[in-house]
């Protein structure tokens, strides 16, 4: 049961909008009942012989109280002596019930307009915390993103993660909406509409609470069964967002190997998959309502028959009219037993989207409560600027916690402040997993890293990732202007220090050429630019942060022989002055370094300027002669 109302800790907050939503809910349920109930007591009067009438008129105003005798006995004086106020002759009562029955017909008018008005009233409350706690899910998720280290992206897909911000929030949106219901609405109206059934007739009550479990037990089977088919089909289109996205994402490489058949093949086996599964839980929730509707109808019919064989037996005399019904009270009780299936259905429907909506609360936990490797101390150390040298103390890392392949392995190594330091090696070496150390993107399994003397985990991520710009081998742009990539986490820059800066990475003059200048907008990841252009805004944007220390991850390598100049130009004054990491791919763009760290299987080799490392005659000369023979 506690799974049931778990989706109620996401409206933290909504709290007033809930209340209000379950007082007018409240008021809805009693006017719902008491529009119906209302034509009951008139129904009696109006079939009541005129005797009768003028004997309820003639008798002592009874006491009002909350019991239901004394309110039926009270409406019985009232409007019997409403009904005889013209007479006691058959004309004059006839007009008397006429003017009654007008009474009676405008009163059900106001009670169903107030019913109405309260229940938009309580859908009025409810929209700001369905709509609120849909916002809150997405900025949460999109926060922990942004938290989560990059390892944890290696185990999950994109396409996934997208699926529980999109459908998996939504399913929480109408598990909210169908919670409130289904705890303080749909009950109400059930418990009322009892009520007034007791109070109608007892006995026959008896049936319809012995007979109406059976429907909630049938929902609760098909309710688990949907549950473990709704957790299934969000994993499948958790998949399917990943197809999609890998696919836009990769639409030259398709097109340039004629893959679209394979893609297109993948894509369907899982879109089909998915459909299955789909036809499958639309086919459970919907056979929750008539199963549930079949079952009440048939109590409803036990009800009538029961009914029916007591107003008869009322009728001939056999029981008293204590124990048995009227045709008017009959009516009445039949027609307030008839309330009882719409709430009924509406807890079957409720019930199934609470079971989806508790898969997808699952699903999105799993983010939310996913462990933060990379975090920070409570009072971290505040370096306001890099004066000595960063050292790697015996550092060694592996991706995952307790694994014993470490990727680096006891690296010990000093940069300091003003050098240009290159680190070259195969593919798999580290190299980058090096670089990626020093931001704080991985964090050393032993060892530590240390920026003038203090551990890097002793500092905020803000004020370690400020002192580190980054230039990557793949140009990572928005789907924005050139100004705002550009500027890109520098809230402050005015245009003439993103001009200033374009111009010392060579790109001022391309973009003064496009329609816009730096107004003009790059396209999705920078697909109106070509590369050389897209890795000279990169530039841009990190000469205009202006860190004193760079990391550049083969900022050059996918570049064109022209394009490499104009770069490394740009490159060259980027470096001027600064403290910088080059991960080399192109060997004759580091010859210049102050020191070459050369790596293999995660280990330092090698480590010595261009000329010492030539004379080893070692890993480095071999690297380096196949790149001059080339």
């Amino acid at each position: 049961m506690g799974k049931l109302f778990r989706v109620f800790k996401y409206i933290k907050g909504y709290w007033r909008y809930a209340w209000l939503n379950i007082l007018f809910n409240v008021f809805f349920s009693f006017f719902s009942v008491f529009s119906i109930t209302l034509v009951i007591p008139f129904l009696d009067l109006l079939f009541q012989p005129y005797e009768k009438l003028i004997s309820y008129s003639q008798k002592a105003e009874p006491v009002l109280s909350l019991s239901t005798s004394s309110v039926s006995d009270y409406f019985y004086y009232k409007m019997s002596s409403y009904i005889t106020q013209y007479g006691t002759e058959a004309a004059q009562i006839a007009q008397g019930k006429r003017e009654a029955l007008l009474f009676i017909c405008i009163s059900v008018v106001v009670l169903i307009f107030f019913k109405n008005l309260f229940r938009y009233c309580a859908m009025f409350f409810l929209a700001p915390i369905r709509n609120g706690v849909v916002r809150d899910l997405r900025n949460k998720m999109l926060k922990k993103s942004l938290e989560l280290p990059l390892s944890y992206y290696s185990d999950e897909r994109k396409g996934d993660i997208m699926s529980r911000m999109t459908t998996d929030v939504q399913e929480i949106e109408w598990s909210i909406m169908q919670t409130l219901e289904l705890m303080f609405r749909e009950p109400l109206l059930i418990i009322i509409s009892l009520t007034m059934l007791i109070g109608i007739s007892p006995y026959l009550t008896l049936y319809v609470l012995l007979l109406l479990p059976i429907a909630g037990l049938i929902v609760a089977i098909i309710g688990k069964s949907l549950k473990k088919s709704a957790v299934k089909s969000k994993e499948v289109l958790g998949t399917l967002f990943s197809i999609m996205e890998e696919t836009l994402g990769a639409l030259k490489v398709i097109k340039a190997f004629t893959g679209e058949r394979f893609i297109q093949r993948k894509f369907e086996e899982v879109n089909q998959k998915h459909f299955k599964l789909s036809v499958g839980i639309y086919r459970k929730t919907d056979l929750t309502s008539p199963v549930s509707e079949s079952v009440v109808v048939a109590v409803l019919m036990v009800v009538m028959f029961l009914g029916g064989k007591m107003v008869l037996d009322t009728e001939a005399g056999l029981i008293t009219a204590a124990k048995g019904l009227t045709a008017a009270a009959f009516m009445g009780y039949f027609a307030v037993a008839s309330q009882i299936l719409p709430p009924i259905k509406q807890i079957t429907v409720a019930y199934n989207s609470i079971q989806k909506g508790i898969a997808s609360e699952e699903r999105i936990e799993k983010i939310l409560h996913a462990e933060l490797q990379i975090t920070e101390i409570e009072k971290p150390v505040y370096v306001k600027e890099f004066t000595k040298n960063i050292e790697y103390k015996n550092m060694s890392f592996a991706y995952t916690k307790g694994d014993t392949g470490h990727v680096l392995k006891k690296i010990n190594l000093i940069i300091e402040k003003g050098k240009t330091i290159a680190l070259v090696g195969q593919s798999g070496s580290g190299k980058t997993t090096l670089a990626d150390m020093l931001p704080r993107f991985y964090d050393p399994s032993a060892g530590g890293i240390y920026l003038d003397g203090v551990l890097l985990k002793d500092m905020s991520l803000r004020n370690v990732r400020n002192l580190m710009g980054i230039v990557s081998q793949e140009s990572v742009l928005f789907n924005d202007s050139i100004h705002n990539n550009i500027a890109f986490g520098m809230e402050n820059a005015t245009r003439e220090q993103v001009i200033e800066a374009s111009k010392i990475a060579n790109a001022h003059e391309f973009i003064s050429q496009m329609p816009n200048g730096y107004d003009s907008n790059v396209g999705d990841r920078g697909s109106k630019l070509s590369g050389g252009q897209k890795q000279r805004i990169s530039i841009a944007r990190a000469i205009l942060k202006n860190p004193p220390i760079l990391i550049l991850d083969e900022a050059t390598s996918a570049l064109d022989t022209e394009s490499e100049r104009v770069v490394q130009d740009a490159l060259n004054s980027l470096m001027k002055n600064r403290t910088s990491v080059i991960i080399a791919h192109r060997l004759s763009t580091i010859v210049h370094a102050d020191e070459i760290i050369v790596l293999q299987q995660g280990e330092i080799i090698e480590r010595g300027n261009h000329k010492q490392l030539l004379e080893i005659n070692g890993t480095y000369k071999r690297l380096y002669d196949m790149q001059s023979f080339k």
